[in-house]
């Protein structure tokens, strides 16, 4: 069964999966940068950024790379 077959079989059910999903993402989104979340589950960066920033997120200036320097 794939994650699209499962869902609308919940959705048919009655189950509201979209809000469940977006729980689920927010709290990953606080703990690491918006986009590395949105490319490990296959989302899009826009739509990680705007749960980020929704949940308060602080990660919007992170820079990326080596700081040892």
């Amino acid at each position: 069964m794939t994650s699209g077959t499962l869902e609308t079989r919940l959705r048919d059910l009655g189950f509201p999966t979209h809000r469940g999903r977006t729980s689920a993402i927010r709290p990953l989104v606080l703990q690491a940068p918006a986009p590395v979340v949105a490319r490990m589950l296959g989302y899009n960066d826009d739509y990680t950024t705007r749960l980020a920033e929704a949940a308060g997120g602080t990660w919007k200036r992170y820079a990326p790379g080596d700081h040892a320097r």
